[in-house]
């Protein structure tokens, strides 16, 4: 599979887990911005750069400011085997660091604003 078409393998995944807990989630196309999808609910607003290996260290050179546009900025890395993580932008990531994506998730469900 090339790298493109696993990208957005990757990013129709987190769209859908976004979407099954109410989200309403747009795609930006061909991800040429700082992001690849932005999700709203209930008057919030996320960023999210999507990426993914199969290594258990990634290193990021995107965006790295945990907030765009005054809303909040996360990187997700999905590390295969269902290992998805959510955290603010860093140049380094682990497989063991930031959150659970699913946890994440659930937890902004508990959130109000």
């Amino acid at each position: 599979m090339n790298n493109k078409a696993k990208g957005y393998r990757v990013e129709r995944k987190m769209k859908l887990i976004l979407e099954a807990h109410g989200w309403k989630v747009v795609r930006a196309g061909g991800s040429l911005g700082e992001y690849d999808i932005i999700s709203f609910k209930d008057g919030k607003c996320i960023f999210f750069q999507i990426k993914s290996t199969n290594k258990k260290v990634f290193y990021y050179y995107g965006y790295s400011h945990g907030t765009y546009e005054s809303f909040p900025f996360k990187l997700i890395v999905d590390f295969g085997r269902g290992c998805i993580r959510v955290l603010t932008p860093k140049k380094v990531v682990h497989s063991n660091d930031g959150e659970d994506f699913i946890t994440f998730v659930k937890y902004l469900d508990k959130l109000k604003q």
